[in-house]
């Protein structure tokens, strides 16, 4: 179930929020358990065992962590353990038919290729419910004797599936003590309609504009119309995903919780460094905290800190598919932020902003190429095409795109940046309050419409 569906939107949210609100409040943990198992089993029942799996692992381990506090080693055994059973169970599902393929290739036959399909959301969830054994060792949270509030934790619908990866620490008072009230109802509610319409509205469009560019002969296309092509797929994923976050941001108003941000204007960065502290934060944080500081971080060299760099971006790029063109995504952006570190960051400073803007976006978009085509060869062929490998700089087929797409990219452009949100938000004036329920209405009667008469609606993130 996505939440750009009209099952979500009028079937699905509506009787939850009314279970919910009814509720004693004694019991709304454990009807956000049962609701976000039901969320979760929609699609894929026989998954939810292994969720369950992993509330009931992380939960017992942190009891155990917890039980051993004073007793250091005993407590890092548990840790270890519940960590390497984390990632086995992640690996299973996730990578078992990658090495099995790859070995395969080489000759190597002991493992068969098992064609399992990829639980939605279990990179989110493990990463999410891993933090919590972790941080209790650390000592930076406190345990949770109850299951059905770890449960609740793990499984909360509003960012299940796609994030943002909200850690224990994060929420765990609020697990136990949350207020909500109107006010942060309405908020959860317009912040969650913002979301929609960038699904809807921006990402979804741009999506079939990149899909009809992929789909083109390489004889139709020209270097500007593959350009035209990797910015549409630059705004898809942007507003796909952020529109996720904001959706989950939103929904989790609605429900008394404050979820930390994912997502910081990342185009309107000036580097590729700033770029990562912006893109996908709850992701970045987490590999910062569990994996780079872990590793030694800066604090052991220089050589050191570039391995450790290096190491945090293959992981990143595994982390999002078996693939080898995440994995060469990952090692991309690893290999870049290492030259910005050593060579570019200060001279970025000084250049002019629309200079550095654009080479961080051009950098961003052979990016996204990588990232596009889980085939390595079909992107490297594409990247080919956006510098020169075609039949021509400009045809008449770019003039189509551009005439056809020049409103969307545009309405794009302007929505990726603070513009919309500071100068054309005419409802930050407190005389215009009024109109915010029905600019709401308006924008749920639109993407109604759209979802209704349309019939591309992916999700970009559910296959990680």
């Amino acid at each position: 179930m996505v939440f750009s569906s009209l099952t979500f939107l009028f079937a699905y949210l509506p009787l939850v929020l009314l279970i919910y609100y009814i509720s004693p409040i004694k019991w709304r943990n454990l009807v956000l358990f049962i609701v976000s198992l039901f969320f979760y089993g929609w699609g894929e029942p026989i998954y939810v065992l292994v969720m369950l799996f992993s509330i009931l692992m992380n939960y017992i381990f942190g009891l155990w962590i917890h039980k051993f506090r004073k007793e250091k080693e005993k407590a890092k055994k548990c840790l270890t353990i519940c960590i390497i059973l984390n990632l086995a169970l992640l690996g299973f599902f996730k990578y078992w038919d990658f090495f099995a393929t790859n070995l395969q290739a080489l000759g190597i036959s002991f493992m068969p290729v098992l064609k399992l399909s990829l639980p939605i959301g279990i990179s989110f969830y493990t990463f999410q419910a891993m933090s919590y054994p972790i941080d209790l060792y650390r000592g930076d949270t406190k345990v949770q004797n109850s299951a059905v509030k770890f449960g609740a934790y793990v499984t909360m619908f509003p960012q299940l599936i796609a994030g943002p990866i909200v850690r224990y620490r994060d929420v765990a008072e609020q697990l136990d003590h949350r207020k909500e009230s109107i006010d942060k109802f309405s908020q959860g509610v317009t912040r969650f309609m913002v979301g929609l319409s960038k699904k809807v509205l921006l990402a979804n469009a741009a999506g079939q504009v990149y899909e009809s560019i992929n789909a083109l002969q390489a004889s139709q296309t020209s270097v500007v119309t593959a350009w035209i092509g990797i910015a549409c797929y630059t705004f898809q994923i942007y507003f796909d995903f952020s529109g996720y976050s904001d959706m989950a941001i939103g929904l989790g108003k609605m429900l008394g919780f404050e979820f930390l941000e994912n997502f910081n204007y990342p185009y309107i960065s000036k580097s590729i460094t700033e770029f990562w502290r912006r893109w996908h934060m709850s992701l970045s944080f987490w590999f910062r905290d569990y994996v780079y500081i872990p590793l030694g971080g800066n604090r052991k060299g220089f050589a050191r800190q570039i391995m450790n760099i290096m190491i945090v971006w293959l992981l990143t790029g595994f982390w999002h598919g078996a693939s080898w063109n995440f994995i060469l995504w990952g090692v991309f952006y690893g290999i870049v932020l290492m030259f910005e570190k050593l060579f570019l960051l200060k001279k970025l400073d000084k250049a002019p902003d629309w200079l550095t803007h654009v080479y961080t976006m051009v950098i961003v978009m052979i990016a996204w190429a990588l990232f596009a085509h889980t085939d390595l060869q079909e992107a490297l062929h594409y990247i080919s095409m956006m510098f020169g490998n075609c039949a021509s700089f400009i045809n008449g087929t770019t003039l189509f795109y551009l005439r056809n797409n020049l409103f969307l990219l545009i309405a794009c452009i302007v929505a990726s940046t603070p513009i919309a949100k500071t100068r054309l938000n005419f409802f930050k004036h407190k005389k215009l309050h009024w109109l915010v329920p029905i600019a709401v209405g308006i924008m749920l009667f639109i993407c109604t419409a759209f979802i209704v008469d349309g019939t591309y609606n992916p999700f970009l993130y559910f296959r990680f």
